[in-house]
């Protein structure tokens, strides 16, 4: 490789390697750093293996010839997860215990007294023919193994060829700035889920007092992202909405407990200070330059608005009342309705969509109740999955 192309090379690692640190959700970026090592290095198809333990899991397979033959539903069909131990006696397993690179120009010419081997039941199943390989650890910056990037079949006129041997080095440097992106990623997932974690368990002191439950605010608060997604919300708004919905009764912590606890119906004069938990929960979460807080405090005083303009604290109507608590809204009373309480049973679910869908036009947002008709299958998995 003459110094030019090098060079040319070293640049589109490091607009890569930005590229890279730019991305947070980690399945996406799985998914991008294995697209572009294949581009990088001309490859027809690539996998990645993420270290758990002992183990490798087979995380990401990208394959452009069957792509074409299947489309990309197929392609993926083919795929299913899998781990292989970290040793000796596959490629991946003996690339992660060594920390060596491996680039075979035909796998099926592997020698035997090789102490790894290659295994055919993917090429056999799918009519595909691995020839080279190009197989380089993840490692991070402490020289630990995070994973294992595998790219196949180096690409030239539309014919296998075996991968550059002046590019293994700049493959290395890439995996490994996927590796620290890789942990930056995992980092900030926890990060957020510990976040989520603290917000839940702060929304369950504000409901402590009244018969709501922990798993009540989870349910809801994903009842609410599922809803905000097939809106067609992007990832991030669908996110601060799940962070955002938990808080929404937030203001009930101000409601005297005579009012907030009591077992029969409520007067005039006493749901009037009910309603106040809206304004309240407002005035909390007020002040904030955090685009979450911001939505929460939008939800708190919005989700009681109904679409006809008889709802609390203001009466809005239609849209004027934010999507956000026009999404809760449903949510809310939805799980509300669903789960079962000291002083009710639960209604099965299609009961429950029912009355809420009786109440479209009238106290829900048409377009939000249609929406979540067609999440009813992933309410039921996250109505099982949250459980009192």
């Amino acid at each position: 490789m003459d110094s030019e192309n090098f060079r040319n090379e070293v640049m589109k690692l490091t607009e890569i390697g930005i590229a890279l640190t730019s991305m947070q959700n980690l399945d996406e970026l799985l998914e991008m750093i294995v697209r572009e090592a294949r581009a990088f290095t001309r490859a027809d198809a690539g996998s990645l293996y993420l270290r758990e333990g002992d183990q490798l899991r087979f995380a990401v397979s990208q394959n452009d010839t069957l792509r074409q033959q299947l489309g990309p539903e197929g392609e993926r069909a083919l795929f299913s997860p899998f781990s292989v131990p970290i040793s000796k006696q596959s490629i991946a397993g003996y690339v992660a215990a060594t920390k060596n690179n491996l680039n075979i120009d035909d796998v099926y010419k592997i020698s035997t007294e090789s102490p790894f081997s290659f295994n055919s039941d993917f090429d056999d199943r799918n009519n595909y023919r691995t020839r080279s390989m190009l197989t380089v650890p993840m490692l991070d910056r402490n020289d630990d193994v995070r994973g294992v990037l595998q790219l196949i079949n180096a690409q030239h006129e539309n014919q296998a060829v075996a991968f550059d041997r002046n590019q293994e080095d700049l493959v290395r440097s890439l995996a490994s700035q996927a590796a620290v992106a890789v942990n930056n990623a995992r980092l900030t997932a926890e990060l957020k889920e510990i976040h989520l974690d603290t917000i839940y368990r702060l929304s369950v002191a504000a409901e402590f007092k009244d018969k709501d439950t922990a798993s009540h605010i989870r349910r809801m608060s994903h009842y609410s992202a599922a809803l905000a997604r097939a809106l067609g919300w992007s990832n991030s708004a669908v996110e601060q909405i799940l962070y955002a919905a938990p808080m929404h009764d937030v203001g009930k912590i101000g409601i005297p407990d005579a009012i907030l606890l009591k077992p029969g119906k409520l007067t005039d004069d006493e749901f009037k200070v009910m309603e106040g938990h809206t304004k309240i929960g407002a005035k909390i979460l007020s002040g904030s330059d955090s685009d979450i807080i911001q939505m929460s405090e939008t939800v708190a005083i919005t989700h009681h608005e109904k679409w006809n303009g008889k709802g609390y604290p203001k009466g809005l109507k239609e849209t004027e009342i934010p999507q956000s608590g026009r999404i809760v809204a449903v949510a809310d009373v939805f799980d509300a309705l669903s789960s079962r309480r000291v002083y009710k049973g639960a209604m099965s679910l299609e009961e429950t969509f029912g009355i809420i869908k009786k109440d479209a036009g009238t106290h829900f947002d048409p377009e939000c109740v249609e929406a979540f008709e067609t999440i009813l299958d992933e309410a039921r998995d996250i109505h099982e999955r949250y459980q009192d």
